[in-house]
């Protein structure tokens, strides 16, 4: 494994809720609440959980879209937060988005040319001349016919417009990109052509992923390794193969048992999660899953379980395995 490019340590997003609880206190929504992972350079790491587990705040935090309530992210062993404005900028070079939605992300009154060579203008990269040659270069790159140059997002299919939405993310020739469910809005079929695409560009270019999905099929095959998240913090990271094949954590495996089978003729029993997802304004103590888990025992209620190195690199927070 190559050298860690991205080092997050101890990192919390808070955000305060407006009312105040019984005690006249200020309560907070705890977004992500002390994680700390590793992305390394030429990998794609993979970013996984249910719908509010904090993965998009998450995205936004590594890019610095948002500042932290705590904790450091270390790009190059530099501290994102600590970067002033020329530095930061310098880091936008460095670090791009792949957002969710190709039908929003992409401005409806701009043609696909000014799209895409939007940064190298806002970066003061080249004349018009030279960043006509680069957008073409990169429209190129990603499988956009030159004709497209002139024409409005709105005359693209969904695939398309994720095209458009790589090839801006490219346009200043970045180390590292995060992509934020990045083909949850497409087609299955045109989910796999994109998945590709990423797959070719991320060995031509020399790309560093970081890949938030709730799709499992999907994380396993463009991942090499995959954090699993749950209420705002990180439960167990590991080697894809070797989390599909030994998920440890019982969210994992509850997470894991519910994925699809492709065979229509075979039945599938789904161990379907008990009781609802707590509140990120009032977590439970102890472990965050112990309201759901099968397996909770008396610590898991009243001591977060630490995070344990286990064998092939598998990081695991729960008291099962100690």
């Amino acid at each position: 494994m190559g050298e860690a490019i991205l080092k997050i340590d101890n990192l919390r997003k808070y955000y305060p809720v407006k009312r105040q609880n019984s005690f006249g206190k200020s309560e907070w929504l705890k977004a992500v609440d002390g994680i700390s992972f590793e992305v390394y350079e030429g990998e794609t790491l993979g970013l996984v959980g249910e719908s509010g587990c904090g993965k998009s705040t998450t995205r936004k935090l590594l890019l610095r879209l948002e500042e932290a309530t705590s904790g450091s992210i270390y790009f190059h062993g530099r501290d994102i937060y600590r970067m002033n404005r020329a530095e930061l900028k310098a880091f936008r070079h460095e670090a791009q988005v792949v957002f969710q939605d190709p039908y929003a992300s992409l401005d409806p009154k701009w043609k696909v040319g000014k799209i895409i060579g939007e940064p190298l203008q806002i970066h003061g990269i080249g004349n018009r001349k030279t960043r006509r040659e680069k957008v073409l270069a990169l429209m190129e790159c990603v499988g956009l016919p030159a004709e497209y140059y002139e024409r409005y997002a709105h005359e693209f299919s969904g695939g398309q417009r994720q095209r458009i939405g790589i090839a801006r993310a490219l346009a200043l020739e970045p180390t590292l990109i995060v992509a934020d469910e990045p083909v949850s809005a497409l087609d299955v079929s045109i989910q796999a052509q994109i998945l590709n695409l990423m797959k070719d560009l991320q060995k031509r270019l020399e790309l560093t992923y970081v890949f938030i999905s709730h799709d499992l099929s999907v994380v396993k095959h463009i991942c090499q390794r995959v954090a699993v998240m749950y209420l705002g913090k990180i439960v167990e990271i590991a080697d894809t193969e070797e989390l599909f094949s030994n998920p440890l954590h019982p969210y994992t495996v509850a997470l894991m048992n519910a994925i699809p089978l492709p065979d229509p003729t075979l039945k599938q029993q789904l161990n379907v999660l008990e009781g609802e997802v707590p509140s990120p304004i009032n977590p439970p103590t102890g472990c965050p899953f112990h309201t759901r888990c099968p397996h909770a025992m008396d610590i898991c209620r009243v001591q977060e379980p630490p995070v344990n190195m286990m064998q092939n690199g598998h990081q695991l927070a729960c008291h099962l395995y100690k």
